[in-house]
């Protein structure tokens, strides 16, 4: 038996690949590195969802998503009154309930439209602020920039945000994707799917450590506590945050596509600098003290020092993520609803047996 599934074979997809031995992540057929930075999170959609339903170029993909986000922005302000007292993935999960798979909207460009859209509105909700309403125009990633904000971000925080949703757009069977795939397989449509992704994404095992990534760099505060802190963490057997995968015994290639755009942000007002010395200093650790299995940067690391340089408040850094994620789900959903089997895994009994009678 193997506990949390490890290594046991769930599903055969087209999709993406995780090879842990090697740090590499292929997206149908191409290397992470490859896309990342260099395509648009529309192209790369587009790429996700070819051959499972019609989702033409990146030009038409960009273009239905805009009619899309357009189309899914009065949900937000209907049930924006709704969300008080709620965290923000509880209220991106009501947002999302009000979507209908009865759409004429297709059901993987629907979701993916109104996740920007939503986490905009809720964000700003949450400051008093009224939502702002979608420019068809505009790619994913700049609309959701200027969504959030009011105002048109720059090229190069667009081009940032845009690097980091096609970096975190699909990753094998994680936790979240699994849960998408297993409702799928049920045939209850793409939004419930997408709607049991993102509730397995809201536990802190899968989608919670961006923000403790930069409460970790809160408390080391400068430079000379840099080493000291680290070594007392890990004498406390504490974590570091953003060292460390499941599933990769090497560099998340991920974390590297990531670290290049924290680079670009760097003249900003942000701590990228700083944060370098710290990786530095983690690894440096981590290979004195954890010989036998090599801890390397993740995703979660630099993505904590992209989305802070973009301005993004921590609490948010879940939705985002989602934002770039949903994509794959939706890929997932309609792979597995192609494939028309019941995922229906068998376990094994521990407990009592009854008693027979004499």
């Amino acid at each position: 038996m193997s506990v949390g599934l490890d290594d046991v074979v769930a599903a055969e997809t087209a999709l993406s690949h995780v090879d842990g031995e090697a740090g590499r992540l292929i997206i149908r057929g191409f290397d992470l590195e490859e896309l990342a930075g260099r395509q648009s999170f529309e192209a790369v959609s587009s790429l996700l969802w070819r051959d499972l339903a019609a989702a033409g170029d990146a030009m038409a993909v960009r273009h239905a998503l805009g009619a899309a986000r357009v189309a899914a922005f009065p949900i937000a302000e209907r049930l924006l009154p709704m969300s008080a007292g709620l965290s923000p993935v509880e209220a991106l999960r009501l947002m999302l309930s009000g979507l209908s798979d009865a759409s004429p909207i297709p059901g993987h460009v629907l979701v993916t439209a109104a996740m920007p859209v939503f986490v905009a509105a809720i964000t700003r909700h949450r400051d008093g602020l009224a939502p702002v309403a979608p420019d068809a125009a505009l790619g994913q990633a700049a609309d959701f920039l200027r969504m959030l904000r009011g105002q048109a971000a720059s090229p190069a925080e667009i081009h940032a945000l845009d690097t980091y949703l096609v970096t975190v757009i699909d990753h094998g069977l994680n936790a979240s994707t699994f849960t998408a795939r297993v409702v799928a397989s049920t045939r209850a449509g793409m939004v419930s799917s997408v709607i049991a992704g993102l509730c397995a994404l809201k536990g802190p095992l899968h989608g919670g450590a961006p923000g403790p990534v930069l409460d970790m760099l809160d408390e080391i505060a400068t430079p000379e506590r840099i080493r000291p802190w680290l070594e007392q963490a890990l004498d406390n057997g504490e974590r570091l945050m953003g060292f460390g995968h499941r599933v990769y015994r090497v560099r998340d290639p991920r974390a590297d596509v990531l670290k290049h755009v924290a680079a670009t942000l760097r003249a900003g007002a942000n701590r990228i600098q700083f944060a370098d010395e710290v990786e530095r200093a983690a690894l440096a650790i981590l290979a004195e003290r954890k010989r036998s299995r090599p801890l390397q940067t993740n995703v979660e690391f630099y993505t904590a020092l992209v989305l802070e340089a973009l301005a993004l408040p921590r609490e948010t850094f879940t939705p985002v993520f989602a934002v770039g994620r949903v994509a794959g789900w939706a890929a997932h959903v309609l792979e597995q609803e192609a494939a028309n089997r019941l995922i229906r895994p068998q376990s094994r009994y521990v407990g009592p047996l009854p008693k027979r009678a004499a």
